[in-house]
């Protein structure tokens, strides 16, 4: 059973790396798959407002839960807690920090929204 619920909190992190990935690159997935938009839009967002607002995302109280079913400390040995873990939550992550990341977050999507208009307009003409 250990096993098993090292496995769910181990697919629950890679959940939350796939769910900021997405929301940090997901707008160029717009070029291709426009209607992604309604996907996107709000995880960009909540990736700014958990940014900005200093909140905790669901998924971490969620991973760690399973941690501990599985009787480990959040985040100990395991590749996927090594590796993956540290890029999600760094030690030491300021206030300050927290908003240049959001305010990344926003800058790197006006980029790619632009680039996508840029390129519709330009499948229009």
């Amino acid at each position: 059973m250990q096993t098993m619920y090292t496995l769910v909190a181990d697919l629950v992190l890679l959940l939350h790396g796939a769910f900021v990935l997405f929301a940090l690159f997901g707008g160029l997935l717009l070029l291709r798959w426009p209607r992604l938009l309604w996907w996107h839009v709000p995880a960009l967002v909540w990736g700014i407002m958990v940014q900005w607002a200093n909140w905790i995302c669901p998924l971490t109280p969620l991973e760690n839960h399973f941690r501990l079913l599985a009787g480990h400390a959040a985040y100990e040995a395991g590749f996927v807690e090594h590796y993956v873990s540290k890029i999600l939550y760094p030690e030491n992550l300021t206030l300050e920090l927290r908003y240049l990341l959001g305010l990344a977050l926003a800058a790197i999507n006006a980029a790619v929204y632009l680039l996508v208009i840029r390129h519709r307009r330009g499948r229009r003409a």
